[in-house]
């Protein structure tokens, strides 16, 4: 079942917007972007490329257990990881490089199954499909055994189904900047051990 979202912006354009994180003018998105939606006419075509380069190109800094953490999404390119946030900075800004409205949203989830009682957020995107009109939700954590997130436009296939009975929430806010609590928490722990310590564990 496909989560209803609350859009924090009633302004389509602020869902395009750069900032300091999501620097999408940088020239090395810029032209990415137009190297991997050269010739792809449809949107939502556009879309699942771009989507499934960042998932599957861009290494999940846990997953490879690399010690550096990145944030701005043109770190992200430069360096080829980040944590399921900043791969998620890199996607939006790859995104609104091609026009695209893209956001913020994030989960709560169980940090590790042997741990029922530590949370931790997640990070993921909404993207707008205008033939179809409404958001949809993307995750571009990287795949692996037990994960296997997808494009699908009609019905979403994330990372982490939500198992409410365990306490983990859908948070169905759209943002179209990445929520303060990351942005601080990414650019305060400079290792990925230090990072994973201090990770919010709610908005």
């Amino acid at each position: 079942m496909t989560l209803p979202l609350t859009l924090e912006s009633n302004q389509l354009a602020d869902y395009l917007a750069p900032s300091a994180v999501i620097d999408w003018q940088h020239r090395s998105i810029v032209l990415l972007g137009q190297s991997l939606t050269q010739g792809v006419s449809s949107i939502s075509e556009q879309v699942r490329v771009m989507y499934e380069w960042v998932r599957d190109r861009i290494s999940h800094t846990y997953d490879i257990g690399d010690p550096r953490v990145t944030c701005t999404a043109s770190d992200v390119l430069y360096q080829g990881h980040g944590f399921c946030f900043a791969k998620a900075h890199l996607l939006a800004a790859l995104l609104r490089s091609c026009g695209i409205p893209t956001g913020f949203c994030y989960q709560r989830l169980v940090f590790d199954d042997a741990q029922p009682d530590r949370f931790t957020l997640h990070g993921l995107n909404a993207v707008y499909l205008p033939e179809l009109d409404r958001w949809v939700r993307l995750d571009a954590r990287g795949n692996k055994p037990g994960v296997q997130a997808e494009f699908a436009a009609s019905q979403e296939q994330l990372a982490f189904p939500i198992r409410s009975h365990w306490g983990e929430v859908d948070y169905p806010a759209l943002y179209p900047q990445p929520h303060p609590k990351i942005i601080t928490a990414l650019q305060t722990y400079p290792t990925a051990t230090a990072l994973i310590a201090h990770l919010p564990a709610t908005l």
